[in-house]
Formats: C-alpha cells, sequence, structure tokens
C-alpha cells in the first residue's frame, strides 16, 4: 500500500528541463497560471477601485443643506 508513495519516479529533472527550455517569464510557465494571475489582477483591479472610491467619497463629504 505504501509502495505507490514511496516507490515513484522521479519527474523533477523533466519538469526542470520543461521550466528552463521555455523562454516566457517564470509566472507564466507552469499550467493554468495564466488563469490565476488574470483572477489575481482582476480582483486587485475591483479592490483598488473600490478603495479609491471610497478614499474619493470621504474626501469629498455630504453636500451641506441649508
Amino acid at each position: 500500500m505504501i509502495d505507490a508513495v514511496v516507490n515513484r519516479p522521479n519527474y523533477v529533472p523533466e519538469r526542470q528541463r520543461a521550466y528552463q527550455a521555455s523562454h516566457s517569464p517564470i509566472y507564466y510557465r507552469p499550467p493554468r497560471s495564466r488563469l490565476y494571475l488574470g483572477a489575481y489582477f482582476t480582483l486587485f483591479g475591483a479592490g483598488m477601485c473600490g478603495t479609491v472610491y471610497g478614499i474619493y467619497q470621504l474626501t469629498m463629504g455630504k453636500p451641506v443643506r441649508e
């Protein structure tokens, strides 16, 4: 039962060659990295827009009613 975990082939040299052979930036080399980065930058952009909007609302204040 434990042989499936212990006696496994070593794929590290193959994957290392694949990573080093690629000329793209390191953050685009793993699989699904474009998906992860796209989601991250989308959420980051939405958060920054919300922050800027909140700061704008705080600095402008409410109009004075007479």
